[in-house]
């Protein structure tokens, strides 16, 4: 299937190419922020804050997790400016670049024991720098599929850039796992330069990235905002527009919704992508091996991408904001219910626990897509979506991964379900704040009238 251009732009564009584009780059730059995850939950207490102790180690390397989630909302907010200023392909391309860069500078970064107390503090910087990076990528890439798909199935096509987290997830698990088969599952040869290897291979991921991301060409909703601004360009009021400004004035409320809405899928996400990996391996957790609970991993990804494909078609049947709703519905019960289970012990209730907890994630991730690009007007999308995007992530992505460890401690592993329901509950009432915006045109200047 094509895009239908407007009258006098280039030909039509195959859709199934800037799905490819938006699925690769979201793949390359999660697998990047994914390793981190891993990495914080299995390696870093110990090459970065070996002089803290076992647990202060751990609150430590996911302090260096939650430090990219505050640098998010800020390339959110600078990439989202040139996003809607120059473009979505050049951003897109940028935010690819710095992506890889500190990627594979974090896997030559040398441990505390060799720079001391630079290292960690490197780290953090890298990881800012990841962190930024990222906060630019999610609302380009799914702008690229939502503003060349048709409003029908826009839907269907933004669950392509969505992909993106379940196969990096697997493919993160995965490297971590092959490279520990590979050096005997050894923790001296791990710890000592196993783990630096996912970090350096992203590299190439990266190069296959920026090869599909320079094929495809500006989206024609940009286009028209572009040949618009040109048409303003006598008017130093109109031409010098901000458009973070712009999207705070005209958009307040979906920003601030847009972003409790999607809390609990954060939080969902990576407390099971990392704090479940941590709590999996720890003697007085799960207790699991390492490869199980890297296996495990690979299995929850395949599940959860399903997932995320059935939503996503699911919300152009059924409306965006109720398959959300179902998705923080079930949350609440879940999240509940899940630390008992892992209590138990077992591989399979450790499994189970890991999937069903990604399932629920999938269910809002699928349709978040569609749904954000279609809350914003045309003129600061990028901004807008990106800001709603990554103002979730501080709260649900960086706060209950670092409170977690603390709770378990005082109030027992119950206490992390009962903070994961209340962050359920919060984005149940935001997302039945926002309005429904199934099959509306992304043509819009002006901030959408949509009916409830």
């Amino acid at each position: 299937m094509t895009t239908s251009p407007p009258p006098g732009q280039s030909p039509p564009v195959p859709l199934r190419r800037v799905a490819a584009a938006s699925c690769a780059g979201t793949t390359i730059e999660f697998y990047d922020f994914f390793i981190y995850g891993t990495a914080a939950a299995l390696v870093f207490p110990t090459v970065f804050f070996p002089a803290l102790g076992e647990t202060a180690g751990v609150v430590a390397s996911f302090a260096t997790f939650a430090v990219a989630f505050f640098a998010r909302p800020v390339g959110a907010v600078i990439f989202g400016h040139y996003g809607d200023r120059i473009g979505r392909k050049r951003t897109l391309i940028s935010t690819l670049l710095l992506m890889g860069i500190a990627t594979v500078l974090i896997g030559l970064l040398p441990g505390a024991e060799t720079i001391g107390v630079a290292a960690p503090l490197i780290l953090v910087f890298l990881r800012f720098c990841q962190g930024f990076a990222v906060g630019g990528e999610w609302a380009g890439a799914t702008l690229l599929t939502a503003e060349y798909a048709p409003k029908e199935k826009r839907g269907l096509y933004g669950v392509f850039p969505q992909l993106g987290p379940a196969i990096a997830f697997a493919l993160s698990s995965a490297t971590f796992l092959i490279t520990g088969w590979i050096m005997g599952d050894t923790d001296e040869a791990f710890l000592s330069y196993g783990w630096r290897i996912p970090f350096i291979l992203s590299i190439v991921l990266v190069g296959v990235g920026l090869w599909v991301r320079l094929s495809i060409e500006e989206t024609p909703a940009f286009k028209q905002v572009q040949a618009r601004a040109q048409a303003e360009a006598a008017d130093p009021a109109r031409s010098a527009r901000v458009p973070f400004l712009e999207a705070v004035r005209a958009q307040p409320r979906e920003v601030l919704l847009s972003a409790g809405a999607l809390t609990m899928l954060f939080a969902f996400f990576y407390m099971g992508t990392a704090y479940l990996t941590s709590y999996g391996t720890d003697p007085d957790g799960a207790a699991l091996s390492r490869p199980t609970v890297l296996g495990l991993g690979i299995l929850s990804a395949v599940i959860f991408g399903a997932a995320i494909v059935v939503s996503g078609v699911l919300s152009d049947r059924y409306g965006r904001r109720t398959v959300i709703r179902v998705s923080c519905i079930a949350g609440i019960v879940w999240a509940l219910i899940l630390f008992p289970l892992l209590d138990t012990g077992s591989p399979l209730a450790f499994g189970v626990g890991l999937s069903v907890t990604m399932v629920i994630f999938a269910i809002s991730y699928g349709p978040a897509g569609s749904y954000l690009p279609e809350l914003f007007a045309a003129r600061h999308r990028y901004t807008g979506a990106g800001l709603g995007y990554n103002l979730a992530g501080v709260l649900g992505g960086a706060v209950p991964p670092l409170l977690a460890p603390g709770l378990a401690a005082a109030f027992g592993s119950i206490a992390i379900g009962v903070m994961l329901s209340l962050i359920a509950v919060l984005s149940l009432v935001s997302v039945s704040l926002l309005r429904e915006t199934r099959n509306q045109a992304l043509e819009h200047e002006t901030a959408p009238e949509v009916p409830a």
